[in-house]
């Protein structure tokens, strides 16, 4: 795995591997230390690996792990593509490259995040969307599913939410829509005034900051933003972040996986910038049960 000149690159490719490993060594039941002997490599190699510090994995390596542990061939195809990734700093995943185009790798990030902030102009983020939006959404997206298909990919989306609602240490959301969210329908005008209703509704949690950004607000920096999720790992005693923060930039052919420090760092202004220009949490909350009125009345 080649290294990027002028510095050191993405660590995501080989943390998300290093999760999966140890996810499926722990459903096999086996030991560090005994997973270790049985792939003849030092237990300290393979708690590395484990953790996403291994800058130069073999993927003969990978292939005996999955073997040895009963991982499915699809994923063991998506793991093996996953140790190939270059080490460049900003990665970009497209789909059907080396890694299978159904394995998800933002999703496994999005499990580990302790904090998420997310910028959505036109659409409600996917943690806070009805089974309605997320089905239309998936409706205009994949037209020749089946029912069944579309009935899965709700229910991943459904089961993923339960992150922010838990009780032990929820997810802690902090986003901004646009004002284009609140109006552009999905569905119908009855489901779109009660997706508003819902983000209202979750807007009281405790662990959920959410804002909109008025038409009427402009251009914060001065730029037009594209959506954007910046996802926090959590800090250790001496306050420094246990993972790198990721900024994820989905795109229809791929998505852009950003964690050079500098590059981050600009995400966080400029949603500090959007932030500060939205409505505060009243204000928000107010703006959407007043837009689901007019879906309301207009449906």
């Amino acid at each position: 795995m080649p290294e990027e000149p002028g510095g050191v690159g993405s660590t995501l490719p080989r943390r998300q591997l290093g999760r999966h490993l140890l996810e499926w060594r722990t459903r096999a039941g086996y030991t560090q230390a005994k997973a270790a002997q049985l792939l003849e490599m030092g237990a300290t190699s393979l708690g590395r690996l484990e953790k996403g510090e291994n800058s130069r994995i073999k993927t003969r390596d990978i292939q005996a792990a999955c073997d040895l542990y009963g991982v499915p061939e699809d994923l063991t195809a998506a793991l093996v593509g996953l140790a190939k990734q270059a080490n460049v700093k900003n990665w970009w995943h497209q789909y059907g490259d080396l890694i299978p185009k159904d394995f998800d790798v933002y999703v496994g990030l999005e499990a580990a995040a302790s904090k998420m902030i997310a910028y959505q102009p036109d659409l409600v983020p996917g943690l806070l969307q009805t089974e309605n939006y997320e089905r239309s959404l998936g409706q205009e997206r994949w037209p020749d599913w089946s029912a069944d298909e579309h009935d899965r990919r709700v229910q991943l989306k459904m089961q993923r939410q339960k992150a922010i609602t838990r009780r032990t240490q929820p997810l802690m959301l902090d986003v901004v829509v646009g004002e284009s969210a609140t109006r552009r329908v999905a569905g119908s005008r009855k489901a779109m005034a009660a997706q508003l209703r819902h983000l209202a509704d979750m807007s009281t949690r405790e662990n959920i900051d959410l804002g909109v950004l008025p038409s009427s607000a402009g251009f914060p920096g001065g730029i037009s933003m594209p959506p954007f999720v910046v996802l926090l790992f959590g800090e250790s005693a001496p306050g420094e972040p246990l993972e790198p923060p990721v900024v994820f930039l989905e795109g229809v052919v791929g998505n852009m996986y950003i964690e050079n420090d500098h590059d981050v760092a600009r995400f966080l202004r400029t949603y500090d910038l959007i932030r500060n220009r939205a409505l505060g949490d009243t204000d928000s909350r107010q703006w959407l049960r007043s837009m689901a009125r007019e879906h309301d009345g207009a449906h």
